[in-house]
């Protein structure tokens, strides 16, 4: 036990100094969250005036959007590194040592878990820089953190998943669109109940990310909100789990094949 935690320890190390250490891993999944939601704040605000939205300034509304969206770079993220790794031969040199798979999974996901708190954090305080204030204070803030570090973590491992099964970097980001097209016809820009389109709302309602946002949103516009809290949790150990167990059968597969 000891060693399997020696060895989480090392490629946890290794892989927040790699993440810290590449400027385009850092940087884009902060500014350009920040800059879709200011825009879409501009440009959306008389959806304020329906009837039934739940809140008077869309930026408060919209602002739980960049949280998940900077979670989507953590698929590309981790699934690039891993890649990178696969693709350098760094995985299969792992394969002639004592290393365990669930310290490679783990290890793997600590510069995701740490890139993602970065951003949360980032998010934090351009939401209280441009006036929003959180109905659930400062413990919400708390569990936002919490809730957009798991996000992050689950949609890392989902790109580890994505890597160990394609083993190039080049495809995980031909993936980061598609993943994209959840974030739009979710419900980040209208409450699923304010959405007037049959077939958008029906998306909206089964896809996964709309429950995500919604989590986060209702810790800044409605306050403890126990359902929202408890179906964004539930929707992100889900994803996490799943991912978890196709990871651990991918890796197998792809030692197998070294």
């Amino acid at each position: 036990m000891s060693d399997t935690w020696t060895q989480i320890g090392n490629l946890a190390r290794r892989s927040i100094v790699r993440t810290l250490r590449q400027p385009a891993y850092v940087i884009p999944p902060l500014i350009f969250p920040t800059l879709l939601v200011t825009v879409n704040a501009a440009g959306l605000r008389p959806s304020t005036l329906l009837h039934g939205f739940p809140t008077h300034s869309f930026l408060a509304f919209a602002i739980a959007v960049p949280f998940i969206q900077g979670a989507l770079f953590s698929t590309m993220n981790a699934g690039t590194d891993l890649a990178r790794d696969i693709q350098t031969g760094f995985l299969n040199r792992l394969a002639l040592t004592p290393m365990r798979g669930s310290a490679l999974l783990v290890g793997h996901m600590a510069g995701v878990m740490v890139l993602g708190l970065i951003q949360s954090i980032f998010y934090l305080c351009f939401a209280l820089a441009v006036g929003v204030r959180f109905s659930a204070g400062v413990g919400g803030a708390f569990v936002i953190l919490a809730l957009a570090s798991l996000i992050a973590a689950s949609f890392g491992m989902l790109g580890a998943f994505l890597a160990l099964r394609t083993g190039s970097g080049e495809a995980i980001q031909a993936t980061f669109p598609f993943l994209f097209v959840f974030l739009f016809i979710s419900s980040m820009n209208t409450p699923r109940n304010l959405i007037a389109v049959h077939w958008f709302k029906i998306a909206a309602t089964i896809n996964p990310v709309s429950y995500l946002i919604e989590g986060v949103r209702s810790l800044i516009i409605t306050g403890w909100d126990g359902q929202a809290l408890a179906l964004a949790f539930a929707v992100a150990l889900a994803i996490g789990s799943i991912s978890v167990v196709l990871s651990t059968w991918a890796l197998g597969q792809r030692m197998a094949r070294t």
